[in-house]
């Protein structure tokens, strides 16, 4: 990994406590690599090698059971995966392809436990990030398991519209299938969820989101922050 590489990641919260030493022994064998659109990273049910880190770029990580498929999540700049495995020396629960081209640091695993036993401050910080995770797993549940597919789609636009600025107009950063794949929806329920959703002043057009009653669709949604606050 070259010097120019080391500052992505220093100044990440699981990184920046560690002291020099310990930093320098993690990332001794890390190494960076820039990969194209649809790269399968890893593969579920395999053993975990590597502490990856997206440095530029976005990745899926998705799972399969009985020939089916669903999208958990995407990550952008600056995310980790897979942490409970690299920590656990436990096989990947899920797989990971990049979304676009993309960079990424891979630290070994065996590297990130031998770290984790000494450095103290390192440790909290897994812990914290372990705890983080874990939290947003409990709210992803509670939103699929307490909300119709017209309220989780509500929410995950107030929230996007958030993100991207808070402007009426902005853009979904994902294709509609992977979108309804991680709101636990087929792209037919969100078709229709779409639909539902235009008397609440939603307007899709492709890729182009407006939502012109912000009132309205927030009445509707009802966010709470036990469920969408990705902070707490």
């Amino acid at each position: 990994m070259r010097d120019s590489d080391i500052p992505a990641i220093r100044t990440l919260e699981l990184f920046r406590e560690m002291s020099d030493e310990s930093f320098a022994e993690l990332v001794r064998g890390a190494y960076v690599q820039n990969f194209p659109p649809n790269m399968e990273l890893i593969v579920e049910g395999d053993p975990c090698d590597f502490l990856h880190i997206v440095v530029d770029g976005s990745v899926e990580l998705f799972a399969n059971w009985n020939e089916r498929e669903t999208a958990m999540t995407i990550l952008r700049e600056g995310a980790t995966f897979i942490l409970a495995a690299a920590i656990r020396d436990a096989p990947n629960l899920m797989s990971a392809r990049t979304l676009e081209r993309s960079r990424i640091i891979m630290v070994p695993a065996e590297d990130v436990r031998a770290v984790f036993q000494k450095d103290h401050d390192f440790a909290r910080a897994i812990v914290q990030e372990l705890a983080y995770c874990y939290r947003g797993v409990i709210k992803g549940v509670k939103g699929l398991k307490l909300r119709t597919s017209i309220e989780r789609l509500a929410n995950y636009l107030l929230k996007l519209q958030k993100k991207m600025g808070g402007g009426d107009k902005f853009e979904l950063p994902i294709e509609k299938r992977r979108l309804a794949s991680i709101l636990g929806m087929t792209p037919e329920n969100l078709s229709r969820a779409i639909k539902a959703l235009r008397p609440y002043g939603l307007i899709i057009d492709g890729q182009n989101i407006e939502i012109t009653k912000p009132d309205d669709l927030k009445k509707l949604a009802k966010p709470t922050p036990l469920i969408d606050d990705p902070r707490s």
